[in-house]
């Protein structure tokens, strides 16, 4: 092809309307995983399913009876465990594992042009392992339900690798904004919709809570044949990209399962081909941390996003802990009703919007360190308040409620500006943004995996969640201190 044909093919590329339509429909497609999967319908029904029964208690103060769930115990590696601690340990896994793969996976989106074959690849995992779910029944599939978790989660996390490299291919800077928020809109707003279509599967058609447990496996079922058929019109409209150099054993690293069967004649066979493979694998792992620790060292040289980083990494721990086991915690510490959980989750992404569009607001009057100081002191604050939660207390839904309420404001507030400002702190030279973004995502899934590991422990200790809250402020706190250090000009003080 020549220069003339690849600057004419780019340019019918570059923001093309209906590519950039099908491109920010996959956000529609996946996000359904987020709120449905790791959120809120199979939480909640993993606690259901892991409750061997319930008691009740009287409250001298309320004179009520109240119910309290007593939970099956899980059996790993000889030892008992809480359900709840065993979901913990899942996540994870989940995490170490995209942690793992993620750098890997952004070297061979940057070295091979067939991105779209990974793209559908972690998709297709993603997908099938959420309709793999509908199989977790009981107490004797619980394995099943715990491993099609991990593996959705990877497919999920896998993907966006791939799905966010394609927004620099098809849209110029000055579109690219725009062009990232109406995917997230997408995605709310679909996933929403799903989630809805879903409760009033369980809530409105369900006669009996055996009607229920059916229909939440059909949510399961639903999740993924969303998730798979509207990508489609994704990879039906969205180009490949790249070109494959002649050195690379291309048979097989594009993950064509087609190629493998071939019989190889002209590279030396199948095997000649899979020893290049293995060695062209063993390069881009190899040359992938590499650039992670080179980016990292590169970064923490310059003061400001040391202490930024530092304090990212912090307050992360907290943030996204409690976010990913906010729906155990309702159901297990408070033993709230299904359909309560999941709207005072939907209401939360809805503040969450709020929240981001407030503390934007605000920004520009007292800058972007204080606005963060501000959202991780009320993160601790929501910590406090959900360490002295009481089942006992006849107003501790209301409690609860107002608990979430602070915890969906801060969280859109506490996302949007921590992205930001670590935008307005990178340097304008030497790297590539992409770059630097990719070390802020590895980083955040560290902070995940660190969360979800000590959250975890304390309940298994504990026997209840309310320590495992608690310890997070100490994450925040440091995080705030931190963020004190920074010193900024202008709209990032």
């Amino acid at each position: 092809m020549s220069e003339i044909e690849k600057t004419n093919t780019e340019n019918s590329i570059k923001n093309n309307p209906k590519i950039m339509r099908a491109w920010a429909l996959y956000d529609w497609a996946n996000s359904v995983y987020s709120l449905v999967i790791t959120s809120t319908i199979f939480p909640i029904y993993y606690a259901i399913l892991t409750t061997a029964y319930e008691k009740k208690e009287y409250v001298a103060e309320s004179k009520q009876w109240i119910d309290v769930a007593i939970p099956h115990m899980i059996k790993l590696f000889g030892k008992e465990f809480h359900p709840d601690t065993v979901y913990g340990y899942s996540l994870t896994l989940s995490f170490i594992i995209v942690v793992l793969l993620s750098p890997i996976l952004s070297s061979l989106a940057d070295t091979i042009g067939n991105k779209k074959s990974f793209l559908q690849f972690f998709c297709y995992l993603g997908a099938t392992s959420c309709m793999g779910l509908a199989m977790f029944t009981g107490m004797g599939t619980v394995w099943l339900g715990l491993l099609f978790s991990v593996t959705a989660s990877v497919g999920f996390w896998g993907s966006l690798v791939f799905y966010n490299s394609f927004l620099p291919d098809i849209a110029t800077p000055d579109k690219q904004d725009a062009l990232s928020a109406k995917g997230y809109v997408y995605g709310y707003i679909g996933s929403v919709i799903l989630v809805v279509i879903c409760l009033v599967l369980i809530q409105v058609c369900a006669e009996t809570p055996k009607q229920a447990a059916i229909y939440t496996r059909v949510s399961f079922l639903l999740t993924g044949a969303w998730w798979f058929g509207f990508s489609q019109y994704t990879f039906k409209h969205l180009p490949q990209f790249g070109q494959v150099k002649e050195q690379l054993p291309k048979d097989l690293v594009l993950l064509n399962y087609k190629n493998i069967f071939k019989s190889h004649a002209e590279q030396g066979g199948f095997f000649e081909v899979l020893k290049d493979n293995i060695s062209f694998y063993i390069d881009i792992i190899k040359q992938s941390f590499k650039e992670l620790f080179k980016v990292g060292n590169h970064l923490f040289g310059d003061r400001n996003l040391k202490y930024f980083l530092s304090s990212f990494f912090f307050y992360s721990v907290g943030m996204q802990t409690i976010f990913l086991m906010a729906t155990l915690f309702g159901k297990r510490e408070i033993n709230m009703a299904q359909e309560k959980l999941i709207m005072t989750l939907l209401l939360i992404q809805i503040e969450a919007i709020i929240g981001a569009l407030f503390f934007s607001w605000l920004s520009k009057k007292i800058g972007n360190k204080n606005v963060i100081s501000i959202t991780v002191a009320m993160w601790i604050g929501a910590c406090l308040a959900a360490y002295y939660l009481n089942k006992e207390n006849p107003n501790v839904e209301y409690q609860f409620y107002g608990i979430a309420g602070v915890i969906g404001l801060v969280m859109g507030g506490l996302q949007a500006m921590s992205r930001s400002t670590y935008s307005k702190l990178l340097p304008t030279d030497s790297m590539d943004n992409t770059t630097y973004f990719s070390f802020y995502d590895v980083l955040e899934k560290l902070a995940i995996i660190l969360g979800t590991l000590i959250f975890s422990t304390l309940i298994e200790y504990f026997n209840n969640m309310r320590f495992s809250a608690l310890s997070m402020t100490i994450f925040f706190a440091i995080g705030l201190i931190l963020i004190r250090f920074l010193k900024v000009k202008n709209n990032t003080r």
